[in-house]
């Protein structure tokens, strides 16, 4: 079963009297552990896609189903609810919490959103910094951190709940070159490793070679069905 599927999907937005489509009736699955990127320029409608898919916004018209559920339907408490249970997402400016170490930034969701206990939490935060190679940083703020440093924490962050689907807009752009190939590397190794979905918005040509199934949007409409890579 895909681990989502959209048909028809629409998604509209009103400015003054004028309807802007931000979406026009798109459709795509994505399979479970796949590492996707939806490409397109700025205003192409990759980033509403996501919000989407992570119920943050709701389509206009036509379905989606995330993980068998049809998102669109739940309402506000619910959809945090499904994010907290089964989502991930990483942001191009890291979002990591300022006062906090990497240490609890990692933490934050397994007690904010899931109240897992104090023993589990620091098993899990700690397998999470040995993965993403950050170990010998976790008590340090965000400030003290690298741009690549900051986003390998918020990698993690992101993990924390063993979500089954990571959705990460633009998560390369603060990065350099190289720096941001070896983000790419650790997320198709935390991919294998756990098993995690990656959804990418980009218009990053490094990501676009990283990805397996790329999906390219122009104009709010899929110009493609999701070209694969070997």
């Amino acid at each position: 079963m895909p681990l989502v599927n959209a048909s028809a999907l629409t998604k509209t937005y009103r400015a003054g009297d004028v309807d802007v489509p931000a979406l026009r009736g798109v459709d795509f699955t994505i399979e479970p552990g796949a590492f996707v990127a939806f490409v397109g320029p700025s205003g192409s409608g990759k980033s509403t896609l996501l919000n989407m898919i992570g119920g943050l916004d709701k389509p206009s018209a036509g379905q989606l189903k995330v993980l068998d559920t049809d998102i669109a339907a739940l309402d506000r408490r619910a959809a945090a609810k499904f994010r907290g249970d089964h989502l991930g997402f990483i942001f191009q400016d890291f979002n990591l919490i300022p006062v906090l170490s990497a240490f609890e930034n990692i933490e934050y969701p397994l007690l904010m959103v899931q109240d897992w206990p104090a023993d589990k939490r620091r098993a899990r935060v700690a397998e999470l910094l040995d993965a993403v190679g950050m170990r010998d940083q976790a008590e340090k703020r965000p400030d003290q951190l690298s741009g690549g440093q900051k986003q390998r924490v918020a990698v993690a962050r992101a993990l924390a709940t063993r979500p089954k689907l990571v959705l990460a807009d633009e998560p390369t752009a603060n990065l350099d070159h190289d720096t941001a190939y070896r983000i790419l590397d650790l997320m198709k190794k935390m991919r294998d490793e756990f098993g995690t979905t990656f959804v990418f918005s980009t218009h990053d040509p490094k990501i676009m070679g990283a990805a397996e199934v790329t999906f390219a949007l122009e104009d709010g409409r899929l110009a493609n069905s999701g070209s694969k890579h070997a």
